[in-house]
């Protein structure tokens, strides 16, 4: 693994790229042994980051894992993104090097001379990355990699797909997780439009609605609870709630809605764009007929924020994380955020600002109006009470409020933002989940030229590929939700035809799975989020290990059967019929989901659990009976079996509501002291003691 990397002998074999350098090339003990190599494509902005690990960790294998968001950084795996999803330490037990670019550009802005081209920063950078890895590959390990694979969630997964279908000779297959966007013919070239933006529109125009009453449309869908999300609301909170389900958002994860994480990025991305393409949808919003801000203004006026202001303190990254101040459970987004950031602790990533009234602060924009960041146009991504994190693109987007100081003045301004929580009635998209807005095919509200998605994301699928492309998508997914899921899978049928998709394509479904894990994630007052939602980590390197399976052996891995209906995924009782490699839980209290007793009267609390045919057995089971997230009453199993059932009886002598959760492990090896590869799900009842 020793000597200088030779450079000079590889020609790019896309031309826009000049030649490969390389500006370090250093041995590193962490997280693992492996040789760090970084460089770039002269002429251009794309950058990348070659880990190779030691020899006897190398089975050949090139992984390339692609950063969500828009990406921008060659080193997100390498970093925090790594802790979470695995990074280095997982491509090392998959037998591989691990390849990371930064999709060509810097940030969240764009290649000068690339411009606007969304295969630049959809494939083609990460493609040429990839192709050149393998030059470096053959002198570092004596030989190039016999097989390469393409994965990512999120922004990844939505541009993975991409460089299976315009990467042929360079991938043998791909993982997208949590993926989606829209389907055109092969070769395409123009900016793509995303049902994603309606979609947030929706959920976000709800949070703001429903956040007085988001506590009973909580429980009415939790185990036991009333399953009547609409009770208590208004005519028009109604209304968006039920457009919002009609859209597809995931039934069971309406905690989600009211505790924004990263969703909101999307807006911060694309306003400045949105203002410009559809500037007379921002205008129309508010002086015409058939638009909400026109004909009931009511629905918006007490959410109006238009302040001019200073700024009080400005707050970096490292500070949020670690100043006593922002210790409190409302700064949890907002340090959870700071925690992920590639850009590092330095980072002013936050303000604190003073006299903004009661106006709706996520989503308003940010201008500075003096200062050495006189012009700066960004948006509020998180707050708590007079606190702003914020985002924006291009410059905004590297620099957050670097240069700003106190005193500096600001404007914030939600006008924009308010407007665009209707946007989703007035940009219908052809897909089906759209129809409901256009009964007999005419729309309901005046409609406006769909928008283009940033060029950072892309362009549309075709669903044409050589190899194999397994994805795997949540049920529980805000971000992504599960309609995005089945949209790739109908256009491979649609190329292919059934039968010969079958071939290249699976889909699986995890259940009960967020777009990040529940580590990363807020808890309820009463029940921790790891109570309803699992990490997913241990299903996709499963699925990774199964799609390199698949590619060079020939063995096909395990896809899940589904019903789609009244816009939400509907998955089979039995784990027989579901399939996939998630084990089916059913938990029960007394025989139901729910228990009301009085205080120190024993409940049976029961457990049913079975893995789906060939996904291993039954490893481990473990109660959490207070909704704390513990999950500290182990049950005894033998490992063995693919089904159990189990009871256990549980009083609780005080009065008050409590969760209890049953989850589960399975692993396909049996394996119960394994450590990796364990695939969860969970059940939970609920217990109302008097």
């Amino acid at each position: 693994m020793d000597g200088k990397i030779e450079v000079a002998s590889y020609i790019p074999a896309d031309s826009f790229f000049g030649s490969p350098y390389i500006d370090s090339d250093v041995w590193r003990e962490s997280p693992l042994p492996h040789r760090h190599v970084h460089g770039g494509f002269q002429d251009t902005d794309t950058r990348f980051t070659f880990y190779f690990p030691t020899e006897d960790s190398y089975d050949g294998r090139l992984f390339h894992p692609l950063e969500g968001a828009h990406a921008g950084h060659e080193d997100a795996f390498g970093g925090p993104m790594g802790d979470v999803i695995g990074g280095l330490v997982l491509i090392s037990r998959l037998g591989g090097y691990m390849v990371e670019s930064n999709s060509g550009h810097i940030g969240d802005d764009i290649d000068p001379r690339g411009g606007d081209d969304p295969t630049l920063y959809g494939h083609r950078a990460s493609v040429e990355t990839a192709r050149f890895s393998k030059h470096v590959a053959a002198q570092v390990y004596g030989a190039p990699p016999h097989h390469a694979y393409v994965w990512g969630g999120s922004g990844g997964g939505r541009r993975s797909p991409l460089c299976l279908e315009y990467g042929t000779g360079v991938y043998d297959g791909a993982l997208p997780f949590m993926g989606g966007g829209e389907i055109a013919e092969h070769g395409v070239s123009t900016l793509m439009k995303g049902a994603q933006v309606m979609a947030f529109a929706s959920m976000f125009n709800v949070q703001r609605l429903l956040r007085r009453q988001a506590a009973g449309v909580i429980d009415a869908t939790r185990p036991g609870g009333s399953g009547d999300p609409y009770a208590g609301l208004t005519t028009h909170q109604r209304e968006e709630l039920a457009n919002l389900y009609q859209l597809g958002y995931p039934r069971g994860d309406e905690f989600m809605i009211f505790s924004p994480m990263g969703q909101i990025w999307l807006w911060s991305s694309i306003a400045d764009r949105l203002a410009t393409e559809d500037a007379e949808y921002f205008e129309a919003f508010w002086t015409k007929p058939g638009y909400v801000g026109h004909d009931a203004p009511d629905a918006v006026a007490e959410d109006l924020l238009d302040v001019t202001t200073t700024v009080s303190r400005v707050v970096t990254g490292g500070e949020l994380l670690s100043d006593p101040a922002y210790a409190g459970p409302e700064f949890a987004g907002l340090r959870v955020m700071a925690s992920l950031m590639s850009a590092g602790p330095d980072l002013p990533m936050a303000i604190e600002v003073e006299g903004l009234g009661d106006g709706y602060r996520l989503g308003a924009g940010l201008k500075l109006l003096s200062g050495k960041a006189k012009g700066r146009q960004l948006y509020c991504m998180g707050h708590a009470g007079e606190l702003l994190s914020a985002d924006g693109v291009a410059e905004a987007n590297l620099l957050r409020f670097r240069d700003v100081e106190v005193g500096d003045e600001i404007h914030v301004d939600n006008r924009r933002f308010l407007a665009f929580c209707y946007y989703y009635r007035h940009h219908l998209m052809a897909e089906p989940a759209f129809d409901f807005l256009r009964p007999d095919g005419r729309p309901i509200y005046p409609q406006n030229r769909v928008p283009t998605m940033s060029p950072l994301m892309g362009v549309a699928y075709s669903g044409q590929y050589e190899g194999k492309l397994l994805w795997v998508h949540h049920t529980h997914d805000a971000s992504l939700w599960p309609p995005q899921g089945l949209v790739y899978e109908a256009a491979v049928r649609a190329v292919r035809g059934p039968e010969a998709a079958a071939e290249r394509f699976r889909l699986r479904w995890t259940e009960n799975a967020e777009h990040i894990p529940p580590a990363y994630l807020p808890s309820a007052p009463d029940r921790a989020t790891s109570t309803w939602l699992i990490d997913y980590l241990p299903v996709i390197e499963q699925s990774l290990l199964d799609l390199v399976a698949w590619v060079e052996q020939g063995v096909e891995p395990a896809g899940s059967r589904y019903e789609f209906r009244d816009g939400r995924v509907v998955l089979p009782a039995s784990a027989a019929e579901r399939g996939g490699i998630q084990p089916v839980v059913v938990a029960t209290v007394d025989g139901g989901e729910r228990a009301d007793v009085a205080a120190g009267t024993a409940v049976t609390l029961r457990v049913d659990a079975e893995v789906p045919p060939g996904a291993g057995t039954i490893v481990a089971v473990e109660w959490d009976l207070d909704g704390s997230g513990a999950f500290a009453d182990p049950a005894d199993v033998v490992g063995t079996p693919t089904a159990v059932s189990l009871t256990r009886t549980v009083s609780y002598p005080t009065p008050g509501t409590r969760f209890a959760t049953a989850r589960v492990w399975s692993h396909r090896d049996g394996d119960r002291d394994a450590v990796h590869r364990r695939i969860p799900n969970v059940a939970s009842v609920r217990i109302v003691v008097t």
